[in-house]
């Protein structure tokens, strides 16, 4: 029997995969969070710095990630959930075209509960700090009040078999004071 590959095949296989950071071991966690633009629709900037003070949900993702696409509503649900307690959820795509794509993806799927701006996939990966030159999308930073980076999670992660519980449990554990434990970034063996 001949396997047939479909170009669609083909490119939903290769969606969450990219190449780039050229370390190997993974950063120390927790460690500060560097300063991070996100391009926002409207042409502005919003600086990762001017939201001190907050604890802060960074999500990657592409446009046209279907995972992404589902996380983003309950990306919204925990921003309306936990923003009373100081915590501000910002969402940026960072595939080719993000650019270009941004506009619809705001309105199909973060629907303006949240800021997402666009970047370069190399942007996030030097942000995250991500040893491995695979990742899956989405990807997850939290961030506490005073700018550092508690933890992180890379696409194909166990933590994102429940993830709005997980986030939530991230979060709360963040905003009780207690560090929650670190993420490794996890090799790109697997997907889910």
């Amino acid at each position: 029997m001949r396997m047939r590959i479909f170009p669609a095949s083909l490119a939903l296989a290769f969606l969450g995969m990219a190449f780039a950071a050229t370390s190997t071991t993974p950063a120390p966690l927790p460690r500060k969070a560097p300063e991070f633009v996100f391009n926002l629709q409207d042409g502005k900037q919003l600086l990762l710095s001017s939201l001190r003070g907050k604890t802060v949900v960074v999500t990657f993702m592409f446009t046209t990630c279907p995972h992404c696409q589902a996380l983003c509503p309950e990306l919204g649900m925990i921003q309306k959930e936990y923003a009373a307690k100081g915590v501000q959820i910002v969402g940026d795509v960072i595939n080719e075209g993000a650019k270009d794509g941004l506009a619809q993806f705001n309105q199909l799927y973060s629907r303006g509960v949240f800021p997402v701006g666009w970047s370069t996939q190399d942007s996030a990966l030097e942000f995250l700090k991500h040893p491995d030159p695979h990742y899956y999308v989405p990807m997850l930073a939290f961030i506490d009040k005073h700018g550092m980076i508690r933890s992180q999670y890379i696409g194909n992660e166990d933590f994102f078999q429940d993830g709005p519980k997980n986030i939530r449990a991230e979060l709360d554990k963040i905003l009780s004071g207690q560090a929650p434990a670190t993420a490794k970034t996890a090799p790109a063996t697997k997907k889910k």
